[in-house]
């Protein structure tokens, strides 16, 4: 076995992994088995064959990487969010679900509060979290560059958009640098 091909040994036991390990019972996931193998496995979404049938913000692409369109998840929405340059987002929020993120590349704006007054810029390695419910526009700092964030959702990725507001009304966001 040459190192590169195999770092981990993995042993799979038909029917002895129901949240079994070494020895020890956590709970079980049969539910997300498919019905055929019976067989508990990892689901990989290959780069390339993400799902982009998301809700969506116009300007804003939401790529889903696992969700419960096309792995066994149902609790849990994880992708990629990415704009161009200079992109802000129509006001929404992200109804029951609450939303982690991590900014990959670029940097970013989030308004919120009331007519959006307040706000909070993150840049690359930054890590958010946005309540329920919580109105909010996003924004893309950068006039040139792409913005990318990986966000999570609980219970899944759902966007709720509201009436737009002029970009006056967003302090300090036509005089960015």
């Amino acid at each position: 076995m040459h190192p590169s091909e195999h770092d981990h040994e993995h042993h799979l036991v038909e029917g002895g992994n129901e949240g079994r390990h070494e020895g020890h019972h956590e709970g079980h996931n049969s539910r997300y088995a498919p019905s055929d193998s019976g067989l508990v496995v990892p689901v990989v979404t290959r780069g390339g064959l993400e799902t982009g049938d998301t809700g969506q913000s116009a300007g804003a692409s939401r790529i889903s990487g696992v969700s419960r369109r096309h792995t066994p998840a149902t609790r849990l929405w994880f992708g990629k969010v990415s704009n161009e340059g200079s992109f802000r987002s129509v006001p929404h929020h992200h109804g029951e679900a609450e939303t982690g993120g991590y900014v990959l590349a670029g940097r970013a704006r989030i308004y919120f509060g009331e007519k959006y007054a307040d706000y909070v810029d993150l840049e690359e390695g930054d890590w958010v979290f946005v309540p329920p419910f919580m109105p909010h526009v996003e924004c893309n700092l950068d006039r040139n560059r792409p913005l990318t964030w990986m966000t999570t959702r609980t219970p899944d990725n759902i966007v709720v958009n509201l009436p737009d507001v002029s970009d006056t009304e967003l302090r300090h966001w036509q005089d960015r640098p």
